[in-house]
């Protein structure tokens, strides 16, 4: 397995207003969307998220995501070394995912085909 990229998951009080430093600080646009209640900006390999403490419990329960090339071989893997799966791949509307906790706690979602 190996992780083709890595997003840094960032919840933030003003999604509005945090934009605009990550867009200079990466040189990209962000591309908005909403999921379950919760407000998203992705720039770079940055993640920002708002909303409600109960909408963003689903969001902010993860500490980043992880690009697969294969993401079933990756929970296969993941999981003989040790991971627990948290979720099992799944489609979404933005691909496949599944979520797993690492052996020393740290919980991630794995993205990929």
């Amino acid at each position: 397995m190996a992780v083709a990229s890595v997003v840094v998951r960032q919840r933030v009080e003003d999604l509005e207003a945090a934009v605009p430093f990550y867009e200079k600080l990466t040189g990209s646009t962000a591309s908005r969307f909403a999921f379950a209640g919760v407000a998203l900006a992705a720039i770079g390999p940055f993640l920002l998220f708002s909303g409600s403490d109960e909408a963003v419990r689903r969001v902010s329960g993860v500490t980043a995501t992880l690009t697969v090339a294969d993401l079933d071989a990756a929970v296969r893997e993941a999981g003989a070394a040790g991971a627990e799966v948290v979720t099992a791949p799944a489609a979404t509307p933005n691909g496949r995912r599944a979520v797993l906790r690492h052996p020393e706690g740290g919980v991630f979602e794995y993205v990929g085909p």
